[in-house]
């Protein structure tokens, strides 16, 4: 039995606690009720059922909660208002003043940009950015006040993919807990919390939601302790929790989740390929394609491929920024993971410092392809090559 469709499709319903409704039903209220005051003295908002206050916990989304923890083989689940209030919580939750992060130098940059610009100047806190390639190098990381591990495979820009279960066991020797982005991937096609990792985070506005209409985030984890704090502190305290109407969307873009995948990965192995030998193409990043540097660890460790793929042309920045501006089907927006197929240029007003510290190029095009139609997309794409 496939316990990871059961989850997408049942976990959670529970039909005869929702007068048998097929879909459960948006709890909108703040607050709930008791009878007597000493059975509100007595709620215990870690218990199932038990809920007191909207900004503590809410039906809906513990739902949510459920699923994504169990398609995880997580033990909790705690969802936000967004991804960046999840990574900012499991942060919070795990560092405290003066303690060192070792972190990737490809993970979303937002949460470079709050390492940088929040938790070293005002926490002091200090960070060792690594490629997450280099064992070794993680190794001379470490140092004695090293809390957390921050990761991400694929990471973005170059969709680098790391040895989890190699760097989580490093991260373990040394008592070091590690945070992963598993948004990429979903946790039909990467269990992260399998391969050693202590907490995951998944981006749920991206193929949770599936349809570019909700903001949240979700942080799984086998460690009940640690969740019940982000829980109780970071989330409760600084008010991030996931709406009702936002979890309720979730769980509807859950029951989707595996269709959708496949179709996304169906298509985007086809352009891939399409363009790593087209010969106006210099180099495509992939984790489909048997030519991507780390095939080895994603055939250990990957169940599946995103729709997400980044490409140099053999040609300047300003051709690039040329291309995707002919591109019709492919809307240019910063997000992805909804039915629509996007293109950008992520890094073409980026210093060269940062071009350099990211080893990537300047006219790095990002492509998310979406369920317009492979044929269709492919189309598209051949009329943006004909423009340069």
């Amino acid at each position: 039995m496939d316990s990871d469709l059961l989850a997408l499709t049942h976990t959670g319903d529970e039909y005869d606690k929702y007068l048998n409704a097929v879909v459960p039903p948006v709890f909108l209220n703040s607050l709930h009720l008791f009878k007597t005051f000493e059975e509100y003295c007595n709620v215990n908002v870690f218990e199932e059922d038990q809920f007191i206050y909207g900004r503590d916990s809410n039906p809906t989304v513990h739902i949510l909660e459920r699923k994504v923890a169990q398609l995880e083989n997580g033990v909790r689940g705690v969802a936000f208002s967004s991804g960046m209030a999840a990574c900012s919580a499991a942060i919070m939750g795990i560092c405290s003043s003066g303690s060192h992060i070792i972190c990737m130098k490809d993970v979303y940059q937002p949460v470079k940009r709050l390492l940088n610009q929040v938790c070293v100047p005002r926490f002091q806190m200090e960070v060792t950015y690594v490629t997450g390639t280099d064992l070794e190098e993680i190794e001379r990381a470490v140092r004695p006040s090293t809390a957390l591990m921050i990761l991400e495979s694929p990471a973005t820009f170059i969709f680098r993919v790391i040895d989890l279960s190699a760097v989580t066991a490093i991260a373990k020797k040394h008592g070091i807990k590690t945070y992963i982005d598993n948004t990429c991937l979903t946790p039909l096609f990467q269990k992260p919390l399998e391969l050693g990792v202590d907490i995951v985070m998944h981006t749920i506005s991206k193929y949770i939601g599936g349809h570019s209409d909700i903001i949240g985030g979700i942080l799984v984890s086998k460690d009940e302790g640690l969740m019940r704090k982000i829980m109780s502190e970071m989330r409760e305290w600084f008010g991030g929790i996931l709406g009702p109407m936002e979890g309720w969307l979730a769980i509807r873009g859950l029951r989707t989740l595996q269709a959708r995948l496949r179709q996304h990965q169906e298509t985007a192995m086809e352009i891939a390929a399409y363009l790593e030998k087209h010969e106006k193409v210099k180099k495509v990043n992939y984790t489909g394609l048997s030519s991507h540097p780390q095939a080895d660890i994603i055939k250990k460790q990957q169940k599946g491929h995103t729709s997400l793929m980044s490409f140099e042309l053999d040609t300047t920045p300003e051709k690039a920024v040329t291309f995707i501006n002919h591109l019709q089907l492919f809307g240019k927006g910063c997000s992805w993971g909804g039915f629509e197929s996007l293109a950008l240029c992520p890094l073409y007003k980026a210093g060269q410092e940062e071009l350099d510290f990211l080893g990537v190029d300047r006219g790095l095009i990002r492509l998310y392809c979406g369920l317009e139609g492979t044929e269709n997309l492919l189309e598209d794409l051949e009329g943006a090559f004909r423009s340069i």
